[in-house]
Formats: structure tokens, C-alpha cells, sequence
């Protein structure tokens, strides 16, 4: 039992009578509604998967009490409170909030709040209609407004999917053993006699698939160096499937086999310049993630140096082009489910992992996420860094058997030499020393990645010996100095420019050294007495002694 998007825990000395923090309690109960719904367990510790042995509730009227006091502090939110036993007989409150699917909840005092991940966010005011658009998102799946009668469909369409359900590694027994009605209503193909939305999409004709608001729709679109069209494929007919239209894609675009060669010694490789991999993903990830609600067509625009992909809606409330690596929010919570068991996208919170490691692994820049106000476009560059950052990543690849998120630190160091500890963090969107061990791995342990400094000087950097086992030949840089250098420099420095101050010293013996790096080293001169220090903090200036 963990903490994340759907559950919360809290001990039971939380509910502490008259000085109870209800407001507290009630802001939690807004973040679930507006979210997918979820339980507070209130007698459980953090870190903890059961409650304390021989807990128990002394007062009996304490579900009651919840349910008076959140209902007086909220509006739009249901609950139900219930006093449960654990396996080791010992009680707990259990407090379930429902998701609202048509209102937003808020707080009496008219606060808004929704639940991103594992942490209850405020709504601000411009981005009350995000919110209330993702509401509509949510239910868009099981809607079953077209009244389409669950016998018609397309034929060839129902046996695929039941032959692809059933030949699934990724599915259990229990549900390919289902009848056919079985499995479409576990996936929320059907409801009541009529199919939903998703099931109109998958197996429905052509004419169903027509009628529905804003079924989904492809341009390719290929232009020359004056950027002016010379290629398109349309798949706007509305006969394909989600899956169908993802096969199209992948087999119809010439442009995906098109490569460069790479020198491996007496032996080539070729390296694509459009990783077919990463094109599929993002192209999933427009297809499920995109926003049924919202008019648009999903563009693949193909220019001589980059490909660009158009997806219409906004990322989901709580992710963002910085956060993309570590967070994950499914809006079309079914269509993923779908697409996930048929094998064809990663599983949640890996689809960018995916693509980061890929293009990384390929030797070319990680690709850039923009969030428009009625559309979110990802770009991926034509062009690689450098071949010998292929050979690199080649030669770690094959030697080590490395993780997605290794190769991915890897690749980040490879192409830019070496990294802070905060400007890794940064990227990585890791804000705690923890995580970022977790993206480092076995790097360290595998020396391919020495580490140097401390604190928030800490510095990372692919292996020197490495580098010239796999002939990197990158560019000269300062970023690596070592430290007894790093000190003849800044003498150097100081005794051609006396009564320096620091900002001019560092951008005098170059701004690419770390500056809690070079700071570590004058304060170190100033104590062995080779520095002479004046003044205090903006007016301090250095003199050689």
C-alpha cells in the first residue's frame, strides 16, 4: 500500500478532536474528486503497509464526524467513511473520495485543488478551464451518447482485436478465457447494449466512426528546404482503427528508413536518422494521450532538419515540457489500457524514457516538447551530435548490459562532457539526491562515470579512460580541470588582475568551470595563504599575498 495518484495515508493522530485540521482533511478530499477519485487511509503511517499493531477507534461515531465535517468545508465531493480491520486486527479509517466526473469540487472558501502524481496541487484561476476540459476528457471513453447497438460492428475489426487480446503475452488467462461479450466490456468497448466511444473507435464501422465528435485523423506532410509541401498521406478517411492508423504511419512513410553510415572499424552501421522506435512512440503517445474532445488532426510534419509532431489538447494538468521524464498522467485511461496489453506502447511513465534513451544511444540531442495553447508539439532533430558519441554510446552498450535510464544519463555526459550535480538534476527533473542516484545506476560502480566535488560543486563526467578506449574525440573543455590546474589558473589570473572580484575571475578563466568548483578552490588558496581576501560578499576582491 503506497502513497501515489489514487490513495493517501495519515496516522491516526491526525484526527486529534476540537484541534482536528479539517481544512486540511477537506483540501485532500477536493484533490481526489477533481482527480480520478481515490482513498485516505487514516491510521496508517507513511512508509507503513498496515496500521500500528492493536490500534483500534475508541469512538465509534468518528466515520460520522468525517463525513459532517468535510460535506460543511466542500462542495462537489462525495465520500464514504468506513472503520475497517487490518490482517493484523488492527483498526483504521478507511475514506473513499469518488471522482466527480461533470463538476469541478472545490473548498467552501472557493479554492480549487486536484491531485498531480502524489501531491495535492492548488488550480490557479487561468487554468480553471484546463481543468474542466480534462474532467470532460476523462469520461469521454465510456460515453455512450451515439445509443450504437453492441451488434454493429465491423467484423474483421472484433476478431482482430479478440485474436490480438487473446495471443497477448501481456494479458493474464483469466481474461483471455472470457467469452467475447466478456472481454469488450472489460475494456470498456461496450455498455448496456450499446458500444462506448472507445468501442466505436476500435470496432465500429466506418459511419459510427464518422459520427463521433472528433475521431482521430493523421497528415504526413513532408516540405522541401523552402519549407513548401511536396509529399502528403492523409489518413482522414475514418475506415482505420487507432491501430490501423499507427500501422499506416510506420509502413506508408518512407522517409523512417532513411540513415547514415557509421565506420565501426572494417565493419558499417547504419544509424537512422528518425529511429523508427521513437517515431512510434510518439506517435502513440499522440494517439492516446491527445484530447477527443478537441477538434484537431494529429500532424507529422517532415522538414529537411527535423520532424515535428502535432498533437491537439494541452499536455495533462500537472505535466509539463520540463517534467515529462518523471511525471505520467493517463487521459484516456482505457484507450492506454488497450494499447498497453496489444504490445503496442510502453508501459506508464517509460514511453519518453524510451525515447530519450533512443536518441540519445543514436547520438543526437534529446527532443524538444512545446505546449501551446491548443496543441503540444515534440521536435526531434535531423542532425547528430557527433559520430565518435555514437562509437561511445556503441561501445557502453555492447560491453555493459545498461538500463533505460543509464544510457540516458550516459548519453546526456557524452554529449556535453560532464554535468553539475544541479544542472543533471535539472534535466533529469529530479529534485532530491535520491533520484538522481536512481538515473546514475551502475554508472559510477562500472566506471564509465567518475564523479568529482562536493555539495553543489559535485561534478559528473564520462570516464577519461573510457573515452580514449572508444577514440572519442570530443572538444577541448575546462568543464574537467583538475584541481591543482584549477589553482595555477586562478593564481595566474589574480596576479595579472589584483583586487578581482570573483564573477570577473570566473569569466576570465572561463565560464564553462563550475562555479561552486572554482569558489571551492579560492576559498581553499585563501586559507593556505596564497590569496589575499578584502571586503565582504558583493564588494570581496582577491590579491595574491
Amino acid at each position: 500500500m503506497k502513497e501515489g495518484k489514487n490513495n493517501d495515508k495519515k496516522s491516526l493522530r491526525f484526527l486529534k478532536g476540537a484541534n482536528t485540521d479539517w481544512d486540511e482533511l477537506a483540501k485532500d478530499c477536493v484533490c481526489f474528486a477533481n482527480g480520478r477519485g481515490g482513498i485516505i487511509f487514516i491510521g496508517i503511517e507513511d512508509g507503513d503497509s498496515s496500521p500500528p499493531k492493536n490500534q483500534s477507534i475508541k469512538d465509534p461515531h468518528l466515520p460520522e464526524k468525517i463525513q459532517k465535517n468535510i460535506a460543511h468545508r466542500t462542495l462537489n465531493v462525495g465520500i464514504a467513511v468506513t472503520i475497517e480491520i487490518a490482517e493484523n486486527k488492527a483498526e483504521y479509517i478507511r475514506l473513499e473520495i469518488f471522482r466527480n466526473a461533470q463538476t469541478i469540487a472545490s473548498t467552501t472558501d472557493g479554492r480549487y485543488y486536484t491531485r498531480v502524481h502524489d501531491e495535492c496541487t492548488p488550480v490557479p484561476p487561468d487554468e480553471m478551464a484546463r481543468l474542466a476540459a480534462e474532467k470532460n476528457a476523462y469520461v469521454w471513453e465510456e460515453q455512450i451518447t451515439k445509443r450504437v447497438p453492441a451488434t454493429r460492428f465491423d467484423p474483421q475489426k472484433r476478431q482482430v482485436f479478440l485474436n490480438d487480446i487473446r495471443n497477448s503475452a501481456r494479458v493474464s488467462d483469466f481474461i483471455k478465457e472470457m467469452p467475447d461479450e466478456e472481454i469488450f466490456e472489460f475494456y470498456f468497448f461496450q455498455k448496456q447494449g450499446f458500444l462506448t466511444n472507445l468501442g466505436i473507435l476500435w470496432i465500429g464501422i466506418r459511419q459510427d466512426r464518422a459520427s463521433l465528435l472528433y475521431p482521430p485523423a493523421i497528415q504526413v506532410i513532408r516540405y522541401n528546404e523552402s519549407d513548401e509541401k511536396v509529399w502528403k498521406l492523409l489518413l482522414d478517411d475514418y475506415f482505420r482503427n487507432p491501430k490501423e492508423l499507427l500501422n499506416s504511419v510506420l509502413s506508408d512513410v518512407p522517409d523512417w528508413q532513411e540513415s547514415i553510415e557509421v565506420s565501426e572499424g572494417m565493419f558499417r552501421k547504419n544509424i537512422q536518422f528518425f529511429p523508427i522506435e521513437v517515431v512510434r512512440e510518439l506517435v502513440v503517445n499522440a494517439l492516446v494521450h491527445r484530447t477527443y474532445t478537441m477538434r484537431g488532426d494529429i500532424f507529422i510534419n517532415i522538414f529537411t532538419d527535423r520532424l515535428e509532431i502535432h498533437s491537439p489538447g494541452r499536455l495533462p494538468f500537472g505535466v509539463t515540457p520540463k517534467n515529462i521524464l518523471s511525471q505520467s498522467v493517463r487521459r484516456n485511461e482505457h484507450l492506454s489500457k488497450v494499447f498497453y496489453d496489444l504490445g503496442l506502447m510502453e508501459k506508464e511513465g517509460s514511453g519518453y524514457d524510451l525515447v530519450y534513451a533512443n536518441l540519445l544511444a543514436s547520438g543526437k540531442p534529446i527532443p524538444e516538447v512545446k505546449d501551446l495553447d491548443d496543441r503540444v508539439v515534440v521536435i526531434v532533430k535531423k542532425q547528430f551530435v557527433s559520430k565518435q558519441v555514437i562509437r561511445l554510446m556503441d561501445k557502453a552498450s555492447s560491453e555493459f548490459n545498461l538500463k533505460q535510464r543509464e544510457l540516458i544519463t550516459l548519453g546526456l555526459l557524452a554529449q556535453q562532457q560532464s554535468y553539475t550535480a544541479i544542472e543533471l538534476s535539472k534535466i533529469l527533473t529530479q529534485d532530491k539526491e535520491h533520484g538522481l542516484r536512481s538515473w546514475l545506476g551502475r554508472l559510477l560502480d562500472y566506471d564509465l562515470v567518475v564523479k568529482s566535488g562536493r555539495g553543489k560543486g559535485t561534478q559528473y563526467a564520462v570516464n577519461p579512460e573510457f573515452i580514449r578506449q572508444s577514440q572519442f574525440k570530443g572538444k577541448t573543455s575546462l568543464k574537467n580541470i583538475e584541481d591543482h590546474r584549477l589553482e595555477e589558473l586562478i593564481y595566474k589570473d589574480v596576479k595579472a588582475y589584483p583586487k578581482s572580484a570573483f564573477g570577473d575571475i570566473h569569466k576570465r578563466i572561463g565560464k564553462e568551470i563550475n562555479k561552486h568548483k572554482v569558489r571551492r578552490i579560492i576559498k581553499s588558496m585563501v586559507d593556505k595563504g596564497s590569496l589575499e581576501k578584502k571586503g565582504e560578499k558583493r564588494w570581496t576582491r582577491y590579491s595574491i599575498k
